[in-house]
């Protein structure tokens, strides 16, 4: 991945994990590789003389074959369009309680909140 574009994302975790991603969803073969030419690439202006600490982000892990093939990217794919499918069906859901109670959403969930605190 072009780790000097703009839309380049990269967040560690506490246990040692990292996810590295195009913030616009362009890189299908992420975290390994950007398609060429990208369209959504813009060169990162912020990190111009931006001096990096100690706490930097590990090498990226080697390439598996099944990028090179295109599986992983259909893996990838079959697995969003099944999220996509449950994500409606929950929204559905939320929305018919909401009819039911007589409230709006942010309504339950001020109350949920509040709740908690």
């Amino acid at each position: 991945m072009r780790i000097e574009c703009k839309h380049f994302e990269s967040r560690s975790y506490p246990n040692g994990d990292t996810v590295r991603k195009c913030g616009l969803d362009l890189a299908p073969d992420a975290p390994w590789r950007c398609p060429e030419p990208c369209r959504g690439y813009e060169r990162r202006r912020a990190d111009v003389a931006w001096t990096h600490g100690s706490l930097v982000v590990p090498p990226t892990p080697p390439e598996p074959e099944s990028v090179e093939d295109g599986t992983a990217a259909a893996v990838l794919d079959e697995a969003e369009a099944i999220l996509n499918a449950v994500g409606r069906e929950i929204a559905e859901e939320i929305d018919s309680d909401g009819q039911r109670s007589g409230q709006r959403w942010w309504h339950r969930l001020k109350r949920f909140v509040w709740r908690r605190s």
